[in-house]
This record gives C-alpha cells, structure tokens and sequence, in this order.
C-alpha cells in the first residue's frame, strides 16, 4: 500500500527519487527505512563509490548463476565495503548522536509522526 501524502524531497532532488525523511538520513522503500548515503561525500567520490557497488551487484549476479559460492561470497563482501564506505551501513554518517533506525519499519520510529 502507497502513501496517500506526497513524498519528501531534500533541496535539489529530482522528483524521481525514493522518499526520504525530512532530515534526509533515510529513504523509504515499502514503509521501512534504508540509510541513505552520507551527503557529505564530494561528488566525484560518491559516484566512484556507486560505480564500485553497481559492479559488485554485478559480481553477486554472475556469482549466483555460476553457482561459484567462493565468487559469490567475496563479491558479497564486496558489496558491504561499498555500502559502509557510502555511509549506508556501517558507523553513521551525522553526528549529533541520533540512534540509528536503519532496516527498521517507519511505523515503529520516530518517523512515523
């Protein structure tokens, strides 16, 4: 079930998006929250940082209809390094000591409000 209410943007994103929370810490996918990566990252870097994780996607495809479980495990791993490195896993990226609700429903957040 969609959300009847309009999505929140930050400053400057294109309408195309995922919903984020009003703080832009998170986005929204299906009423849970996945922590966004750290807005703080120089251009240049963050988008080397999507190439790597979009190709270690990749690596877990091929990995998976190889049937290679060494392949697929560190193309895995490799997946993880980018995401902690984006900011969406791993230690936070803010720092004003908020809790992290990372893979948690919105419903049983602060959030929901």
């Amino acid at each position: 079930m969609t959300s009847p209410r309009r999505p929140n943007r930050l400053a400057g994103q294109s309408d195309g998006g995922p919903e984020r929370t009003p703080d832009g810490r998170y986005i929204i996918v299906r009423g849970r929250l996945w922590r966004a990566a750290n807005p703080n990252l120089p251009e240049e870097e963050r988008q080397r940082l999507v190439d790597t994780l979009m190709d270690a996607r990749r690596a877990v495809k091929a990995a998976k209809a190889s049937g290679d479980d060494a392949v697929l495990k560190a193309a895995r791993v490799d997946v993880h390094a980018a995401k902690v490195a984006l900011g969406e896993r791993g230690p936070v990226w803010w720092t004003d000591s908020a809790p992290d609700y990372n893979r948690k429903m919105v419903e049983n957040t602060p959030y929901a409000k």
